[in-house]
């Protein structure tokens, strides 16, 4: 337990530092060109470095078909429930999105690894991938909808090059292409340099942010939804799965990340309420240090 706070401690160092520079620089460090370089350019090394770490099988793949299933099965009441209720449209987008799209690689990953050990690693992996897929895809539309219209959404979709970059990766893990290992290191420093950057944008936004700005309405249902609404309602889904218990508590916790940094990259792009958004994350990250105590006491008790 101590070695799994400590590793997100030190991942989190970077947000510090992120928040530090922004102090100390104000408007010369400016968030909204870190976003579009990490956007368009690196986070598409994060996607295509993750497909080439490990060969995809039938058995492997069946996992993030499970959590995209999954979330594609809990977005769609929430997306109707939210156009019922809620009149704001960036209000709206935030609430329908933001709650799926957890922190699956920067926090996932090492959790995963101090929970299950090194052998759930290709399906944490494989899940952090699947949620890019959901960011930048369902994500991209969503927070576009809350400042353009269906046509623009959907074509804003098509402008975010990690789109392209999976599917190539994906081609390429497939057919079993070797890539040379001079190759693989120049993924590699461009994936820990965009999960960098995002740690970094974090801090950035967080400086001068006031936890006052953030409605306590929006504050209530998004973490409702993210710590309770979906971890019992994917259990239930899970309890009728033939996965093994393994599987289904990797696929529980990864459910129960808090919220993705990307949130802010999509939210400051489409002009959706960054700064509320990183207060929700900021928020979601502390909620879940306790919370992680019981994670890790259920997935002992009923997962091993």
């Amino acid at each position: 337990m101590f070695e799994t706070l400590l590793s997100i401690i030190f991942v989190y160092i970077f947000i510090f530092l992120g928040y530090l520079a922004k102090r100390i620089f104000k408007k010369e460090m400016d968030s909204k060109t870190l976003t579009l370089f990490s956007v368009y350019f690196l986070q598409a090394f994060v996607t295509v470095w993750g497909f080439s770490t490990a060969k995809l099988s039938l058995e492997h793949a069946l996992v993030p078909l499970y959590y995209i299933g999954i979330i594609l099965l809990l977005l769609i009441p929430t997306l109707f429930l939210a156009k019922m209720f809620i009149k704001d449209p960036k209000e709206k987008a935030i609430v329908s999105i933001a709650g799926f799209a957890g922190n699956t690689g920067n926090i996932g990953i090492p959790l995963g690894i101090a929970l299950f050990g090194m052998e759930s690693v290709i399906y944490t992996t494989l899940i952090n991938i699947a949620n890019v897929f959901v960011i930048y895809i369902l994500g991209v539309y969503i927070y576009s909808r809350g400042s353009f219209s269906i046509k623009q959404s959907l074509f804003n979709i098509l402008k975010i090059p990690i789109i392209p970059a999976s599917a190539i990766a994906i081609l390429l893990n497939i057919n079993n292409v070797n890539i040379a290992p001079q190759i693989q290191e120049f993924l590699k420093m461009g994936a820990y340099a965009g999960i960098v950057l995002q740690l970094f944008l974090l801090g950035t936004f967080l400086y001068g942010i006031k936890l006052t700005a953030l409605k306590k309405s929006l504050f209530i249902i998004v973490m409702s939804q993210k710590f309770i609404i979906i971890p019992l309602a994917t259990a239930f889904i899970l309890s009728f799965t033939d996965l093994s218990l393994f599987l289904q508590g990797i696929i529980l916790m990864e459910m129960m990340v808090p919220l993705a940094i990307a949130n802010i990259n999509l939210a400051s792009l489409y002009n959706c309420r960054p700064k509320e958004l990183t207060v929700l994350i900021l928020l979601s990250t502390l909620i879940f240090v306790p919370i992680l105590f019981f994670l890790s006491k259920i997935i002992a008790q009923f997962y091993f």
